[in-house]
Order: structure tokens, then C-alpha cells, then sequence
């Protein structure tokens, strides 16, 4: 039997993608289909794709040309792929003539022609509309979103709202935008916000955006509470609008394939999480300022506590906490949260200083991600057989915003109410934790 493989994103399938696979089928008796994941598009610069893996999935199935359908995660793959499933032809579209001569070691090479007039890039610039974003709050992060939206097709900033009027017209001036100090006549201008304001503010703006018709991209922590944020989430749903914490390291393409190996079993079962983040700093500073929501639980709870969640689930037997105060606010606060199979422990701190490294402990392995774990570019699994560790590479692009912006203008326009990555589920879930330690159930102060 000859087997034929081909690759590629088929996002928006279109004429052009059939008439490959057919001319793919014809080279032989099975044809091998592998399809892009959304990390690996992502870790490739490719922010634009409109439908996920699992879309794109079906979508190829459904042609009836495929045999078999792969998926695509990782540079170097297509060798391993060639070697593995006995392939005899590799068959891409003569648009990459040449670029994969080096696989004719391999098996043949075959470039295929493609369809003139029709591709995914046309196709998404046609449907494409724009999400006209104001920017509530202008201080440090918000000075980072506004460039990271230029890379994301769809999403144009267009205002910024603070009610402090001369600080709205000096962040105006920088991004070329029109300035707010009144909310109302700021929302008639926008389809969506993007909150960074004071965490204390978070809630009340979210919560008149969305009953202004607005979708919303909050910064972390979304809110303080539990109760909050169903309350959000609830109204977003009753609107058919966008509601999206801006989690970034939940949407960095690397952080979701240390998700994906972990849940696929690669270190067995899961026994430890332990995280921390920390920085120290010096007042004056937000950070230290208990008036504007300071404190290490604040400021890095919702990052640090997302791995602990993502893996390990919301049914935990017990929450401990233990900090250390200085002038009202937690310079340092761990955080143990007990399973009942397993057991994970957060470490925060903006007065205090540690490593900063993610380390997942399995019963076959561990897997490790350097300092700042909350960037991910690079990560190991390592096992006791020091053969078998391996080590993963990838690119984690400008400030990394980019990654959040596209799920939330890809989640505006293709109507998708929910983020695999970032679930309404574990927003709720940290902000209650969160909200724990603001009453001070099972709290010890240092």
C-alpha cells in the first residue's frame, strides 16, 4: 500500500484545500492528513487562524479524502511522522516549492499545484471585521496592549477612558487615539473594552460594560469574589457577549502544551504542583498601596494559581494561607491547597523574593519550567532515566498579550461564547480563592 501525507492549517476549508487533498489522494492508496494545532500556529506567528484544531479537524474529515487525520504540534515533526507511519510521498502545495527538499531523504517530494483565486488569507480578509477596542485605565500594561493589538488582524484601538481627564489626553496623544474622562459617551464609541484600571475597579467596570452592550477583556484579577464573577459571567451570557479574563500566560502557546502533555499522562499521575512568582518593590507603588488593592494575593494569585486549577481541578478538600504584612498590604503570601490525591503549594510575594519556576511532580516524572515559568518559552520533562528527559522549545512573541487579544477578537467574531483556555469555570474558581483569603478563613499572619 503507498501511503501519501500532507499538511497544513485548512482553516476557513475552502475549494482550494479539497482540490489538494484530492490531488494528495491520487499519488497513492492512503492518504495521511496532518492538521496544525492551535499552540503550534501560535508559536509560528500565525494569530489570525479563525477555527480551532478541533473545527479544522472535522472539517478535513468531512472532504472524505483523508484515511487518517494527525495532528501537527511541533517543529521537525513531519520526519517523525514520514519514519513512523511508513510514508512514501510527502505532498504539499507548489506554493512551498522547494522549502521541503529536505524531507526527499525521506520519501519523495511531490509539490502539488494549487487552486488560483481562493485561500484562507483572502477568505478571512473578506469576512473579517473590525472590533473597534477602548482601553480603560492608561498606566503601565495599557501602554503594552495597544502596540500587541497591531499584530492581531480584526482589533483596532480606537479610545481610552480615565476619568482623570489629563491623564486620558496624554495617553491619547502617544497611541493617536480620542480621549475619555465620561464612561458613557466612551462606551457609544466601542464594540468591546479592555479593562486596566486598579483591581478594585475592575468589577464595577466590567459589570457597566456589559449591561452597556459592550464585550469585555479584563485584566487580572477580574474580580475579588466569587460572587462577582458569576455575576459577570452570567450577564455576559444573558447578553450573548464576550466576557474574557486576560489571563495572558492561560493563552501563551507554550503554557498550554505543558497543560496538554501534563493531561495526556507523559509524568503520571499528578502528586505536586508547586508555582511561584515574586518581585520586590519599592513604594511608592501600586503594588504596596492597600487603597488601590496591593498585595502579592492581588497582584499575582489569578497566574499563579491558574496551573493549580488547570491541572488539579476545583474539588480541593482545604485552602491554607500564610502571609506577611507590611503596612496593610501582604508583601508574601503561600498559598497550600490540599486534593484529595494530590497536593500543590503557590508562592507570592512583592516584598519578598524566590525562584519563580513551575515544577509538576507525576509518579513517572516531573515536568519543569524555568523562571519566569509565567512567560513559558521553554520547559523539560525529566525522568528518572535521564535518557528520556526531554526538552521543548518555543517562541513567545512581543509582550505576549497578542496571544489573549486574538482569542478574544477570534471569540467576538466567529460568536464563541467560551475559551477552552481559559474557562468561566476556573475564572470563578481563583476568584474564589481569592476571595478566602480576603476574609481570612484559613489565614496565619507571619
Amino acid at each position: 500500500m503507498k501511503k501519501v501525507i500532507t499538511y497544513g492549517t485548512y482553516d476557513l476549508l475552502h475549494q482550494g484545500h479539497i482540490n489538494l487533498l484530492r490531488r494528495a489522494k491520487s499519488l497513492g492508496d492512503y492518504l495521511i492528513v496532518g492538521v496544525t494545532s492551535d499552540s503550534f500556529d501560535k508559536g509560528r506567528g500565525k494569530l489570525n487562524v479563525r477555527n480551532n484544531v478541533l473545527e479544522r479537524v472535522e472539517a478535513v474529515k468531512a472532504t472524505g479524502y483523508a484515511d487518517e487525520v494527525i495532528i501537527e504540534d511541533y517543529t521537525g515533526q513531519k520526519i517523525d511522522d514520514i519514519q513512523r507511519y511508513g510514508v512514501d510521498v510527502f505532498a504539499i502545495g507548489s506554493d512551498w516549492t522547494g522549502k521541503f527538499d529536505y524531507l526527499k531523504e525521506y520519501c519523495q517530494v511531490v509539490y502539488l499545484p494549487r487552486t488560483e483565486g481562493v485561500s484562507s488569507t483572502q477568505l478571512r480578509a473578506e469576512l473579517q471585521s473590525i472590533v473597534k477596542i477602548g482601553i480603560i485605565g492608561s498606566g503601565r500594561i495599557a501602554n503594552r496592549f495597544v502596540p500587541e493589538t497591531q499584530v492581531v488582524d480584526g482589533a483596532s484601538v480606537v479610545a481610552v477612558y480615565n476619568p482623570e481627564e489629563v491623564e486620558a489626553k496624554k495617553f491619547a496623544e502617544g497611541f493617536t487615539l480620542e480621549p475619555f474622562c465620561e464612561f458613557e459617551p466612551f462606551l457609544d464609541e466601542v464594540d468591546a473594552v479592555y479593562i486596566a484600571s486598579p483591581h478594585l475597579s475592575h468589577y464595577q467596570y466590567a459589570k457597566c460594560a456589559l449591561q452597556a452592550g459592550k464585550h469585555v477583556l479584563c485584566e487580572v484579577p477580574m474580580t475579588l469574589s466569587g460572587k462577582e464573577a458569576r455575576e459577570l459571567y452570567k450577564i455576559a451570557a444573558e447578553k450573548g457577549l464576550v466576557l474574557l479574563e486576560a489571563n495572558k500566560t492561560a493563552f501563551c502557546p507554550a503554557f498550554g502544551h505543558v497543560v496538554t502533555l501534563v493531561k495526556s499522562g507523559v509524568v503520571g499521575d499528578v502528586v505536586d504542583v508547586r508555582v511561584s512568582l515574586s518581585k520586590v518593590v519599592a513604594p511608592p507603588t501600586r503594588e504596596l498601596d492597600a487603597k488601590q488593592g496591593g498585595g502579592a494575593m492581588n497582584e499575582h494569585a489569578s497566574l499563579t494559581l491558574l496551573p493549580v486549577i488547570k491541572l488539579l481541578g476545583f474539588n480541593y478538600d482545604n485552602v491554607q494561607f500564610h502571609s506577611k504584612m507590611e503596612d496593610g498590604v501582604d508583601i508574601y503570601t503561600k498559598i497550600v491547597i490540599n486534593y484529595p490525591h494530590a497536593t500543590s503549594s503557590v508562592t507570592l510575594g512583592v516584598g519578598v523574593k524566590t525562584e519563580g519556576d513551575l515544577v509538576i511532580s507525576g509518579t513517572k516524572g516531573y515536568l519543569y519550567v524555568p523562571a519566569p515559568w509565567w512567560l513559558t518559552d521553554y520547559f523539560e520533562i525529566r525522568y528518572e532515566d535521564r535518557t528520556k528527559n526531554k526538552k521543548y522549545f518555543y517562541s513567545y512573541d512581543g509582550e505576549g498579550l497578542r496571544y489573549e487579544i486574538q482569542e478574544f477578537i477570534s471569540m467576538i467574531v466567529n460568536k464563541r461564547r467560551s475559551s477552552y483556555k481559559m474557562k468561566k469555570e476556573e475564572s470563578i474558581a481563583i476568584a474564589e480563592i481569592i476571595e478566602q483569603y480576603h476574609v481570612g478563613k484559613h489565614l496565619v499572619i507571619l
